[in-house]
């Protein structure tokens, strides 16, 4: 078992070597990998990212096979399934970090935005379900003076669902709220910049709720 915070130093380290695009040789997949993982796996960190295409999680943290858990949805939003997965990943393999990594220019919180000033009848249920998980931490922010700046009101409405993720995770079971009172279990969000290649980590894992 690799400690929340060793496991988010690794996290750091290799997306400094991404964004300098200086990769690890050692993390690249063999044969040799591949087969010692057929037996079972221990990934140090669990993250739950947005399904965008321009955000491969193992690229972007520089990892190899079996080094991460990870959980990809619109938006990276916290349904049951996504809080499931990560009881699944700290009880079945000792994964004692969680990182929501959300994105710039997101377009899961863009939909929103859009739907909350210009509501469309004819949305999908489907993609309705995703608008509404994002709905609660974004609407505030259309009530202020960022609403009149659509490149701050996308920027401060990413980090708002990134942080309301966080909490969700952090108080979606008892499970999960014991591992992080009794077994050192850590969850944190992190915002990737599509410009820059780096990932920010928000300074936030010990407020209280």
């Amino acid at each position: 078992m690799v400690p929340a915070r060793e496991a988010l130093a690794l996290l750091r380290d290799g997306n400094r070597r991404f964004a300098a695009d200086v990769r690890s040789h050692d993390n690249l997949p063999s044969r040799a990998r591949r087969i010692e993982l057929a037996a079972g796996q221990a990934p140090f960190a669990a993250i739950l990212g947005c399904s965008d295409s321009r955000v491969p999680v193992e690229i972007v943290f520089d990892q190899g096979l079996g080094d991460l858990f990870v959980i990809r949805v619109a938006g990276n939003i916290v349904a049951p399934s996504q809080i499931g997965s990560v009881e699944f990943a700290a009880e079945q393999f000792g994964t004692r970090l969680v990182v929501v990594l959300g994105h710039s220019n997101c377009g899961a919180v863009e939909a929103t935005l859009m739907q909350l000033q210009r509501p469309r009848e004819n949305q999908s249920r489907n993609l309705h379900s995703i608008v509404d998980l994002v709905r609660p931490s974004v609407e505030n922010l259309l009530a202020s003076e960022l609403k009149h700046d659509m490149t701050a009101l996308m920027r401060e409405a990413v980090r708002a669902n990134i942080k309301a993720s966080v909490r969700h995770l952090r108080h979606g079971s008892d499970i999960i709220e014991h591992l992080i009172q009794k077994d050192g279990l850590l969850i944190v969000g992190a915002e990737y910049s599509l410009d820059t290649g780096e990932v920010d980590f928000f300074d936030d894992s010990e407020e209280g709720e």
